[in-house]
């Protein structure tokens, strides 16, 4: 099998398209198109990693092909390079609206070619990975939950209320989708619990409230060494969201700002959702019996300022909570 990434070369000239194979061929897989229907076909059989596409060619053009792939999610990932004779500043703008990843002008370079080649299938692999670490992300999650009387609905809502903070205290889009993304994983060290603990159906003695204790850290031990920000949050939220603003919290016994923003964030969103959903031993509490209590642990269980923030942001909460039922 042929483990070379596969690049479609769309071109209605067989020159072109025997000079891009020269310059490519000894490093990747080929496959080629004379047209841009031919194209979107392969494109649907082959799933190339990379595509050069012309984009004057008779019938459709290379602009609207580009424009095809966008449009459907099966295949706007794919990025495309667009090789033409059109090299103003007008045509590579066109190209480049279209979702095109490059641009390269002919006479083609075939140093140019292979460099712009290599380097838009290394942030293809990146991407990927970065995917795929957020699915493993996503399931252990989910893993968690087996664990818990929570619903998967739970871990949904707080982690969307926990962006919605993030956002409203000056967090940027980037910095708030990975807040959403790691907090799901505040609970994860739950696995680690002996489920006599866990699905114990009465209340904690003493010396199993010890064990649930150690949740936090068992969760940073499973999550591992950070090798990304993502994972290094997750980390952080793992150890942090049972810390409380006055210092009661475990299981280090943080005091106000000792405490990383984000374990303060996911503390609040995490037991608001809590109080106000059903569960086997409660009912669930009105939105302003919560708010109430919110208030009167401003300053002991929550960060002041984070308490203020959520009452001013409580409608977009509800609707976060109307979206994701139980």
């Amino acid at each position: 099998m042929d483990s070379r990434a596969t690049l479609l070369l769309v071109d209605d000239e067989p020159v072109n398209l025997r000079v891009l194979k020269q310059t490519l061929g000894d490093e990747y897989r080929l496959i080629f198109a004379k047209s841009g229907a031919e194209a979107l076909k392969l494109v649907k059989q082959e799933s190339p990693n990379l595509i050069l596409l012309d984009v004057m060619m008779p019938g459709m053009t290379g602009l609207q092909v580009c424009t095809t792939l966008k449009s459907d999610n099966a295949t706007k990932n794919i990025p495309v390079i667009f090789v033409t004779a059109l090299n103003d500043a007008v045509d590579e703008a066109n190209g480049l609206n279209a979702g095109a990843v490059d641009y390269i002008s002919k006479p083609i370079s075939p140093a140019v070619v292979r460099a712009r080649v290599k380097t838009h299938l290394s942030l293809v692999q990146a991407d990927e990975l970065k995917r795929t670490r957020l699915q493993v992300i996503q399931r252990l999650g989910r893993a968690s939950e087996y664990k818990d009387n929570e619903t998967g609905m739970h871990v949904m809502r707080m982690s969307h209320y926990s962006q919605v903070l993030a956002l409203a205290i000056g967090y940027s889009e980037q910095q708030a989708e990975n807040l959403l993304h790691a907090a799901p994983m505040h609970d994860i060290g739950k696995i680690g619990i002996a489920d006599s603990i866990m699905l114990k159906p009465g209340k904690l003695s003493d010396e199993e409230f010890k064990i649930m204790q150690k949740h936090p850290e068992i969760g940073a031990e499973i999550l591992g060494d950070p090798d990304s920000d993502l994972i290094k949050l997750a980390i952080s939220v793992s150890l942090t969201h049972h810390e409380k603003w006055d210092g009661s919290g475990y299981p280090k016994g943080l005091k106000g700002e000792e405490i990383p923003i984000e374990g303060r964030i996911v503390a609040l969103a995490d037991v608001f959702d809590a109080l106000t959903s059903v569960r086997p031993y409660k009912e669930a509490w009105s939105i302003e019996a919560t708010m109430d209590f919110l208030e009167s642990q401003s300053g002991k269980h929550f960060d002041p300022y984070l308490v203020t923030v959520f009452q001013q942001n409580i409608e977009k909460i509800l609707s976060i909570k109307n979206r994701w039922v139980d």
